[in-house]
């Protein structure tokens, strides 16, 4: 039998093509999830008496050999199963005879897809973490090497104040840290377990609810069983916001990218392997990298919208639909993750103009510096400002292009080991190990 839910009619083949749509290709991510859901599923099955241990050790022995397939790769939905928890029932009770229609006892396809998925979102939230964590050490490292080179500041994409390229690398890293505060809520709503929620609504079974969550390694329980279906749509939108502000960051920094690699800014450049060429212009180094990165970012930062949408109104319970989401988070993920890893590596090859205010367009940046050795020297601000002003209009400005900014976070004083420490506090708060060590233990 192709389908869990399927007694003995056959659903016409242009409704089954319609309504599972790109399962079988998405699922297919799932699987090692699928496996290790079952894995504790039927261990607690045992536990309260509806698996005996001889059926157990089969199923048990059978999903591990699974798992393994999965990991080396040979794992297929077959075209005419619908899902993966259907190819994999289906698969051990090919393998392992009657033993392997046991493992549905006591939960439905709503809390199996469900906890797949929150076991599949936490790995992916994981890989987020440690791409960002990387992206986030090269950018201290940046800080760190060109603390003293002085870059100009904009607003209003005029001309407007010294900053350095030591403050405009730690910003980006300090702004990582923020959003990893973002995915770290994500992960604490994705690391509950809905297991034992069945159709939405519990099992007359005694399950043993606590027991998959720990073997599981999940950090709690969705302990109501409406809610934890309710957790379907709801646990997407929250790290579908987590996703976004990352995207955020890295789209505005590859705008920036953009803009200093162009010839009339020209304060970064990157080998010529880097970047790409014209085919009529044979000056073109162009920033695809970057520009690539701002598009997908800038996408990805619509995603909280799309799952809204998709889910907003909805009652409780199940609805088809939702199996949608796993079309708008499983590219997310892949595409932002693709996006951390890209980052990382062009900043690895970053070269930065040290000589950048040597051109006299840049004298101005110094204005407020000028103003306020004025106001040291006892003048009033307002009649210094006037003062250096009405300079600046006769041509009569020659500033002292020095920097004294000492205070916490400026030119003199980047905060940057405050800005690691900060980082490293949000890392630890993850607590992966306790994950790791829990599905170690369970595949062993």
């Amino acid at each position: 039998m192709s389908k869990l839910w399927q007694k003995t009619t056959n659903v016409d083949k242009l409704v089954e093509n319609f309504t599972v749509g790109r399962d079988r290709e998405l699922d297919r991510q799932m699987a090692a999830f699928d496996v290790l859901g079952s894995l504790a599923h039927t261990k607690m099955l045992e536990s309260i008496g509806l698996m005996d241990a001889a059926d157990l050790m089969l199923v048990q022995q059978e999903l591990k050999n699974l798992y393994l397939e999965i990991e080396h790769d040979n794992f297929e939905i077959e075209p005419d199963v619908e899902d993966v928890h259907s190819q994999v029932e289906m698969l051990l009770t090919r393998r392992i005879g009657e033993a392997g229609k046991k493992i549905h006892s006591g939960r439905s396809r709503n809390d199996q897809v469900l906890v797949d998925l929150k076991l599949f979102f936490r790995h992916q939230l994981q890989q987020v973490v440690n791409e960002t964590d990387s992206l986030f050490r090269q950018l201290i490292q940046l800080s760190e090497q060109h603390k003293d080179v002085l870059l100009p500041g904009y607003t209003h994409l005029q001309v407007a104040m010294p900053s350095s390229f030591g403050l405009w690398f730690g910003a980006y890293a300090e702004g990582l840290v923020d959003d990893l505060e973002m995915v770290l809520a994500a992960w604490k709503i994705t690391n509950k377990n809905p297991l034992g929620s069945a159709a939405g609504y519990g099992s007359s079974f005694p399950l043993n609810r606590t027991m998959t969550t720990q073997l599981l390694g999940f950090e709690s329980l969705n302990h109501n069983v409406v809610y934890a279906q309710m957790g379907r749509g709801k646990t997407e939108r929250v790290i579908a916001q987590a996703l976004s502000s990352i995207a955020a960051t890295l789209a505005k920094m590859a705008m920036d990218q953009c803009l200093y690699l162009s010839q009339n800014f020209a304060f970064v450049s990157y080998p010529e392997n880097l970047t790409t060429g014209s085919s009529i212009m044979p000056h073109k180094k162009n920033p695809d990298v970057w520009e690539i990165m701002r598009g997908k970012c800038n996408r990805l930062q619509a995603l909280p919208n799309d799952v809204a949408l998709m889910t907003t109104n909805l009652p409780s319970g199940y609805h088809r639909e939702l199996q949608l989401l796993k079309e708008l988070l499983f590219p997310a993920f892949a595409d932002l993750i693709d996006c951390l890893q890209m980052a990382t590596f062009m900043l690895q090859n970053i070269s930065v103009n040290k000589n950048i205010l040597d051109d006299p367009k840049y004298t101005y940046l110094f204005s407020v510096e000028e103003v306020n050795k004025s106001v040291l020297n006892g003048t009033p601000f307002r009649d210094a400002y006037k003062q250096i002003g009405l300079d600046i209009e006769q041509g009569n400005f020659n500033p002292d292009k020095t920097v004294n900014h000492t205070h916490e976070g400026s030119i003199g004083n980047l905060q940057n080991q405050q800005i690691t420490e900060a980082m490293d506090k949000v890392i630890s708060s993850f607590d992966f190990k306790k994950v790791e060590d829990a599905i170690s233990w369970l595949v062993k």
